[in-house]
Order: C-alpha cells, then sequence, then structure tokens
C-alpha cells in the first residue's frame, strides 16, 4: 500500500473510531478495524451488526473454554 493510501485508511479508521466513541458504542479500535475490513470485503453491514449485538447479549462464561492436558480428567 503506497503512503497516501495507508494515511488515508489511517484517518479513516481514526474517524469511524471516533464516532463510534461518540455514539458510545462501546468497541475497541481493533474491533472497529474488523467490521471495517469486513464491510470492505463485502460483507453485509447489517448482519455484522446483528452479530455484534447478538455476541453482547451472550455471557461471557457461555463460551466452552478448551480443554488443556492439565484440566482433562
Amino acid at each position: 500500500m503506497d503512503p497516501e493510501a495507508s494515511q488515508t485508511a489511517r484517518e479513516s479508521l481514526d474517524l469511524t473510531f471516533h464516532m463510534s466513541n461518540i455514539l458510545e458504542i462501546g468497541l475497541d479500535r481493533h474491533t472497529v478495524s474488523v467490521l471495517v475490513a469486513l464491510c470492505d470485503l463485502g460483507l453485509n453491514p447489517e448482519a455484522l451488526a446483528a452479530v455484534v449485538k447478538e455476541l453482547r447479549r451472550e455471557p461471557f462464561s457461555s463460551f466452552p473454554m478448551p480443554e488443556t492436558p492439565s484440566s482433562a480428567s
């Protein structure tokens, strides 16, 4: 990526992250970056928003933890 395109991409991400903070969406910069990249790849933004909302409803502890050799009995 040329320096100008890289700078433009960085500024776009900064602006998007700033807007998400103003709207108090609660997404970190990395998550915003991933969501923007997925949209750039053609994924439906409404579908991504629905996934984010659903994941927020799920309690963190509901995700199964992989067993490690020391924890398997």
